[in-house]
């Protein structure tokens, strides 16, 4: 028997078998197929949603700077590694820097708070540690604060200097300037120094909190995902008032505050906003050209006359108003002192 016989007499014998399996359990090999491909379609089409993101690995840390992104320059890198050095042998205070290319799909909150656990930044009973965490990749950076400096470096405090000290010089690309700055901004606050001055306006902290809010929106997958659940629920209920004599007008007021509130995980404070307005203009101007309708206006004759109407394949109306259907970098010996993380800090994006 030739190589080749062989190899196709290998192939032939498991299909035979198959559908020999097939036909006697009393299903068809043709419809058995089309079902495993239907399966197999199904997996592939669900894999990459299902498949948990892969946690961003720690870094080893090598020192008070651990550029793993590779974004500081060497001067940069040693003033910074030095200006640390000399603030931790004042106040035995460790603050730590650490660049990373990307958090492998991980908030900056979890990965920083993963890394400062692992690292164990702080004097132990002191837990005096920082970590300024910068992922250029993803455009985000956090301090994480440990608890005994939480009452010196407060949420608000690091929240200012990532916007007064980092974000500026981050957007342009000055990823030395910003990263020195904000460390200096801390090490000065820690041994003393006034909080930096908050030069925001009334105006200006508004759209802060708006932006804080498009910073934490989940990615566009994920979007996607639930704007076909949330908008698929009110987006139901609104096509039922507007078709539905009645109960049209309470619906439309009462879904406002979910038109409102709901599309801001999807489209942040600015889609949600004009959304809103669509809806609040939309719905009455909808509501009037439907209501001229010959089969609207049947349907609310139906509703004083009988009781009931029918609308759309549904029947409304009888005892109350409801619905039924009617058809289907640097090395050394540094090490963390054994010190833990409060969870405070805060975080930011560019």
């Amino acid at each position: 028997m030739s190589a080749g016989t062989a190899a196709s007499e290998a192939v032939r014998v498991p299909a035979i078998r198959a559908a020999w399996l097939a036909a006697a359990r009393g299903m068809r090999p043709a419809r058995g197929l089309r079902a495993l491909a239907l399966a197999l379609a199904v997996f592939v089409l669900a894999a990459p949603w299902a498949t948990p993101a892969v946690a961003a690995q720690i870094p080893y840390l090598s020192g008070r700077v651990v550029d793993d992104a590779e974004i500081l320059s060497p001067p940069v890198r040693e003033r910074i590694g030095a200006l640390l050095k000399a603030h931790e042998e004042r106040t035995t205070n460790q603050v730590v820097v650490l660049t990373v290319s990307s958090m492998g799909g991980q908030s900056v909150e979890g990965y920083a708070n993963d890394v400062f656990a692992a690292w164990k930044l702080g004097q132990k009973g002191k837990d005096n540690g920082v970590l300024v965490v910068v992922a250029p990749h993803d455009r985000k950076m956090r301090i994480e604060v440990g608890y005994g400096l939480e009452g010196t470096l407060t949420d608000a405090i690091a929240s200012r200097i990532i916007r007064n000290e980092m974000t500026p010089k981050f957007k342009n690309n000055d990823f030395d300037g910003g990263i020195e700055s904000g460390v200096t901004a801390i090490v000065a606050l820690l041994e003393g120094g006034a909080p930096p001055a908050e030069t925001a306006s009334a105006s200006t902290s508004r759209k802060g909190f708006a932006a804080d809010i498009e910073e934490s929106l989940p990615p566009w997958p994920m979007r996607i995902l639930l704007g076909c659940f949330i908008f698929g629920i009110i987006g139901l209920f609104t096509f039922i008032g507007i078709v539905t004599p009645g109960v049209g007008w309470f619906l439309y007021f009462f879904l406002i505050p979910f038109w409102a509130m709901f599309p801001i995980v999807i489209l942040g404070v600015n889609g949600a906003l004009v959304l809103l307005a669509i809806y609040v203009v939309g719905f009455p101007i909808a509501k009037l050209i439907v209501g001229r309708t010959a089969w609207y206006e049947k349907a609310q004759r139906d509703l004083k006359t009988k009781g009931s109407a029918s609308v759309g394949g549904f029947t409304i109306g009888g005892r109350g108003s409801s619905w039924s259907s009617s058809g289907g970098s640097s090395s050394g010996g540094f090490s963390g002192g054994g010190g833990s993380s409060g969870g405070g800090g805060s975080s930011g994006s560019w």
